[in-house]
């Protein structure tokens, strides 16, 4: 099984899926390090991506993903997966990969996007961020409030893990 954490900047999708890989003894994947150096530099600078910037890195994420689906390997994986096109081309199998899209307000977003030290996600993209996200139908949402090891927890409590 992959556990592919979704949502914008500051949802906790690093945090979260760190402690959620450890929790089960899984591999760990974050979607930031699959960006080519030009998308990189790119949001440093504080501009948002295009979708040609953006075909690239999804195209690295699902091949992560399927080379972990042929040799039967879970996983747990970030992306900010914004708009279900992202997602229809990193989620092959929906029986294999379960969506969790990580939620919370954007005061906690913001606070905590502001509090980075050396990220190239800048607290000024999390408006266009909000703006572009399609809330993904009939998979787990849960609330980023509290602590990571209880989103992780309800995380393996909804999944049966």
């Amino acid at each position: 099984m992959i556990i592919l954490l979704m949502g914008v900047a500051g949802s906790g999708k690093t945090t979260v899926g760190r402690q959620l890989a450890a929790d089960l003894g899984w591999a760990f994947a974050d979607a930031d390090d699959f960006h080519p150096p030009a998308n990189v530099a790119k949001m440093t600078a504080g501009q948002p991506l295009d979708d040609p910037d953006r075909a690239p890195w999804l195209a690295a994420i699902r091949a992560y993903i399927e080379a972990r689906h042929a040799r039967n390997e879970s996983a747990v994986i970030t992306c900010s997966a914004l708009k279900e096109r992202y997602r229809r081309i990193i989620v092959t199998d929906p029986a294999f990969v379960k969506l969790v899209h990580l939620h919370g307000p954007r005061e906690l977003l913001w606070a905590r996007i502001s509090g980075r030290q050396n990220h190239f996600m800048k607290p000024a993209m999390l408006d266009s961020q909000l703006a572009a996200l399609e809330p993904p139908a009939g998979v787990l949402t849960v609330d980023i409030a509290p602590p990571p090891a209880e989103v992780a927890a309800t995380i393996r409590r909804a999944l049966s893990l």
